[in-house]
């Protein structure tokens, strides 16, 4: 007989949460000259000793556009929007060589500095991966032992309790609004260029932003066709949150300063 891989406790809560999508979402897909960024990146790590990645980056610049349209900083509780005190982001780690994922909130990354986000997200994917993180082993020891059935329910609830009414539940592993207000993930590291990810019932985020990969592209610099290196970036948005001009806003402003670094020193 074939061998059964395991499921991985992401493949368990992808196949008890979705059902066929019923909710407005808008797609959006973003293309930046990343020549500067590139060269903003050698130098920071240069200067920091720190491996500082565009997703850093990235992070920083989504919590920077989320100051300019805070109707995305926030979560929708009892049928009104509730803001978010503070701007927080959660990245997707890879866990056991992508058999799994875990999630690594950073909290307040507006008022972080590029290398405080990448100290911070290195010391917690560390901990992730070597299961020193009580509240993912909690949580993933639940959901190993659970059915999928019963699964959509608890994460429905517990999702609702955490995510949008931000009640702790400590003994299961579960935090105050555990996604923040986006979730980052980069799949540019496996040689994707772009991509794009359904938003997460469960999380309670209203955006989810895929980072992709670096890679030559012809552009028209002062009417000629030159090679340059482009980062693409896409988006999946719950509508409710947000309209097209308030859309607009985050990108320019993610455009901005990816495509300008410095900004990020100010």
């Amino acid at each position: 007989m074939p061998h059964v891989p395991k499921m991985s406790t992401r493949r368990k809560l992808a196949i008890a949460t979705w059902n066929a999508p019923r909710e407005g979402s808008i797609f959006g897909r973003l293309t930046v000259n990343a020549t500067a960024l590139l060269a903003y990146l050698e130098g920071l790590r240069h200067a920091s000793g720190e491996k500082v990645t565009i997703t850093h980056l990235v992070g920083k610049a989504i919590a920077e556009a989320l100051r300019h349209a805070p109707s995305l900083n926030g979560r929708i509780s009892l049928g009104r929007f509730v803001p978010h005190e503070t701007i927080d982001i959660a990245f997707l780690v890879a866990m056991e060589e992508g058999a799994d994922l875990a999630k690594a909130k950073v909290a307040s990354v507006d008022k972080k500095s590029v290398v405080d986000i990448a100290r911070e997200l290195r010391a917690m994917a560390e901990r992730l991966r070597r299961r020193r993180d009580q509240d993912f082993e909690k949580s993933t020891n639940v959901l190993r032992w659970l059915p999928t059935w019963i699964i959509k329910p608890l994460t429905r609830v517990f999702g609702w309790l955490s995510g949008a009414l931000g009640i702790s539940a400590r003994m299961l592993g579960l935090e105050r609004f555990p996604f923040g207000s986006c979730i980052v993930t980069n799949v540019g590291m496996f040689g994707i260029d772009e991509g794009f990810a359904p938003l997460v019932p469960f999380a309670h985020v209203p955006m989810v932003v895929l980072v992709g990969a670096v890679s030559e592209k012809p552009a028209v610099v002062d009417g000629h066709v030159v090679a340059q290196p482009q980062l693409t970036l896409t988006a999946t948005i719950d509508h409710r949150y947000i309209e097209g001009y308030h859309l607009a806003t985050v990108a320019r402003v993610v455009k901005d300063h990816l495509e300008n670094p410095d900004k990020f020193a100010s």
